[in-house]
């Protein structure tokens, strides 16, 4: 197969990680006969440096003509001053809308090797599997009208959160047929009791629930909601959010299993599937070969996985990873007291030693 990729490596780490992601999707094709095509374009300040636009024309153009997006990160404090229209994460924003892609896939899954990274008792955390559904396109950061109006001093700030009946149907069914697949249970998280956005959310949700009876449907408040994700993480299985709460909810996620590093997504639903690690772009660590890039690393798992249905391939990804954290392998956010940290680009060669040994076991199986 040839793997047509547009690889936007964007800002502070985002390059860092994306190269040892990239270099771990060659080994994989290499290991199953498939050829990669690969164009890189500007995304974030990257791109405002050089084009004074976070989303030059070009970059749409190169995703919208690929099979898949692999983003590393936007954001960078040189550009905090900037009018909206003109910061980084504008760019990460259009181009969710520009692709289409209104369902967030965030697994939060807890590695057994781990059990020392977490902040949570070990018999709490163990056997942690989460699936966040974030819709991505709708809610407060994307509704109109949206500003900041007034003379200094007495200036007033309005942000619109606001969701269709087809936006809230369409997210939701994403969720119950991911159910379908894992544990059959969907908790949908809203704030029910004082927003409208989350009373017709509710009500939605409950209605497509419907169609699927096979999945044990519960709804909980966000504040309650996140309470239980510190006392009982191992009791979700599918959690359905709206944008901000998603947000949220996924980077707590992230402490929860040990670090925020270690979390991929998947921002899937138009023609073309984006893909990158959940973290920030970190400016404070940039440039010294410490980021963990195991987030960009599953989240190619995840692209081989929805842009090509390749399975083999994006669990060898996933063995691969828990392969060497087995091995005691731990970035600057994984070493604790406990470890010796190793670097940025030895993380991604013992990934890419790992897939290789994986994929070779595959091989032989199948043969």
């Amino acid at each position: 197969m040839i793997l047509r990729l547009t690889i936007l490596p964007g800002d502070g780490i985002g390059p860092e990680v994306t190269e040892q992601a990239v270099l771990v999707l060659q080994a994989v094709a290499d290991g199953f006969g498939h050829q990669l095509q690969l164009q890189r374009k500007l995304i974030g300040g990257a791109a405002l440096t050089v084009a004074n636009d976070p989303l030059p024309a070009d970059t749409v153009q190169a995703c919208l003509a690929s099979s898949a997006v692999l983003l590393g990160a936007v954001g960078s404090p040189a550009f905090d001053h900037n009018p909206g229209h003109l910061r980084p994460e504008a760019g990460l924003l259009r181009i969710r809308r520009e692709l289409g892609a209104y369902a967030n896939l965030r697994p939060a899954v807890f590695f057994p090797a781990l059990e020392d990274c977490s902040p949570l008792r070990a018999e709490i955390v163990r056997g942690t599997d989460i699936m966040i559904v974030r819709e991505l396109l709708g809610g407060a950061y994307f509704g109109e009208p949206r500003a900041i109006e007034g003379a200094p001093g007495s200036r007033v700030a309005v942000n619109t959160m606001r969701y269709s009946e087809s936006e809230i149907e369409r997210i939701a069914r994403v969720a119950f047929e991911l159910a379908m697949k894992r544990r059959r249970k969907v908790l949908s998280v809203d704030k029910a009791n004082v927003l409208e956005c989350s009373r017709l959310w509710r009500e939605v949700v409950t209605r497509v629930g419907k169609d699927y009876p096979e999945v044990k449907l519960g709804h909980q408040y966000v504040d309650s909601a996140a309470m239980l994700l510190v006392q009982r993480p191992t009791d979700f299985d599918v959690l359905l959010t709206e944008n901000m709460f998603g947000d949220i909810l996924s980077d707590q996620a992230g402490g929860v299993v040990g670090s925020l590093g270690l979390l991929a997504s998947a921002s899937v639903g138009g023609p073309v599937g984006l893909y990158e690690p959940v973290h920030g772009s970190a400016p404070d660590i940039a440039g010294k070969g410490i980021a963990n890039p195991l987030g960009a690393i599953l989240s190619v798992a995840m692209l081989l996985r929805h842009s090509f249905q390749l399975e083999a391939e994006a669990v060898c990804v996933e063995k691969a990873v828990s392969t060497v954290l087995s091995q005691g392998a731990r970035t600057a956010d994984l070493a604790g007291k406990t470890h010796v940290a190793i670097s940025t680009a030895e993380m991604g060669r013992r990934v890419v030693e790992a897939v290789k040994a994986v994929g070779s076991g595959q091989a032989e199986k199948s043969a």
